[in-house]
């Protein structure tokens, strides 16, 4: 299972979380995904390989930016 590590801004609420999951959920290969307002941490893992350009295009689509942590 590979894990990738994403930094959220502009969320600032337990809705906004939701956004973001239901929007990466719709990524290919994505089995779980963990969301946190508080910290802006996104951690997305998968079977096989999850496209970063993917899941960041999913947050912005919430309404978000995300980048691929360090």
């Amino acid at each position: 299972m590979s894990t990738t590590e994403f930094q959220v801004t502009g969320m600032t609420c337990g809705h906004c979380e939701m956004s973001v999951r239901e929007e990466v959920a719709e990524v290919a290969g994505v089995d779980s995904i963990e969301v946190s307002h508080t910290t802006g941490k996104l951690v997305v893992s998968g079977n096989g390989t999850v496209e970063e350009n993917a899941v960041i295009k999913a947050v912005e689509d919430a309404g978000y930016k995300a980048v691929r942590s360090a």
